[in-house]
């Protein structure tokens, strides 16, 4: 069994072989070839936190496995990040376990790519103004990722502490895009393309701002209650996710579902864009939004690649169960 830790993560999954193992196992999903299981997450109880599995199997990759893990909302305060995870992978033809993958770093990394490849597929070609709607942990992962599948040339960014944005305004700078921290209303105005990477639990922009042509990837809303965006924004859009099911029940469609908005045959995985069996975008005045709810193959693909990559290169622990 092969133990890989999170700096050896870091060296093995970059945001390429990242995007690449997304939008991959999306593709599978679409065509049946991978599954993800019911996903159990719940409130400790204990810390604020919820604790959940997220797992499932890519028959396409031979990939079978677990994330276990949540978030800690205090974390910060103790040097720690928010969220804490670990995969399980596991032989697909004996069940044994097979490797033991730090999930921390692959969660970040696996949840940009997912958003960088709605922008690939979903945004208008001519995007130049990407807007950021908050500055946490993930947030720099999404700007990085999102940078390298369209030529933007601004952003613009609100969080609701604005002392947390000089950690984007750095990366931007850092990637050569002029930053501007705004009021949400002004990035709507602005923006072609919005992430949402909160954790909010109320909606933090409403449809009256949103213009034409925008796509939008809410990357925060992954639990039941959370939200992110005015349910009417899914009534004018055309709507794309991981997955149905997930999006629905957890992701930021619930909203929109439950006020009757919204039905389920309205969305539309994303994975069939990917293999080119749905158009995405129509027209270039249409509003396309991305519910990223994060699903467990994600994560499994993601630690896929770590676990051949450390093999290959002999750049992880052996251990003897």
């Amino acid at each position: 069994m092969l133990v890989i830790d999170e700096a050896t993560c870091e060296a093995l999954v970059g945001r390429r072989e990242a995007f690449d193992a997304v939008e991959k196992v999306f593709a599978a999903m679409a065509r049946g070839e991978a599954r993800n299981f019911p996903v159990v997450r719940e409130a400790l109880g204990h810390a604020d936190a919820l604790y959940g599995f997220k797992s499932g199997f890519d028959r396409a990759d031979m990939v079978l496995g677990v994330k276990s893990g949540g978030y800690w909302p205090h974390n910060a305060e103790k040097g720690l990040t928010n969220h804490q995870s670990t995969v399980f992978l596991f032989d697909p033809d004996t069940g044994r376990l097979d490797a033991v993958v730090a999930g921390n770093y692959l969660t970040a990394v696996r949840t940009a790519a997912a958003s960088a490849v709605s922008i690939a597929h979903l945004a208008r070609k001519d995007a130049k103004v990407l807007g950021m709607v908050g500055a946490g942990h993930q947030s720099t992962f999404q700007l990085r990722a999102a940078a390298e599948v369209r030529d933007f040339e601004k952003v613009v960014a609100w969080n609701p502490h604005p002392e947390m944005l000089p950690r984007l305004a750095a990366v931007a700078e850092e990637i050569g895009l002029p930053f501007q921290a705004v009021e949400r209303e002004q990035l709507c105005a602005e923006a072609d393309v919005i992430i949402t990477i909160t954790s909010a639990f109320e909606p933090l922009l409403m449809a009256d701002w949103i213009r034409p042509g925008t796509h939008i990837a809410c990357m925060g809303t992954d639990t039941k209650g959370k939200q992110e965006l005015d349910p009417e924004i899914l009534a004018r859009a055309a709507v794309f996710t991981d997955e149905v099911a997930q999006s629905v029940t957890i992701g930021e469609a619930q909203h929109a579902v439950a006020a009757g908005l919204l039905g389920e045959t309205d969305i539309v995985p994303i994975g069939m864009v990917i293999n080119g069996d749905h158009a995405g975008r129509t027209a270039d005045d249409e509003i396309t939004v991305f519910d990223g709810t994060g699903v467990g193959l994600q994560d499994l693909a993601v630690a896929g690649v770590a676990a051949r990559r450390a093999r290959e290169r002999d750049m992880a622990r052996q251990v003897e169960l």
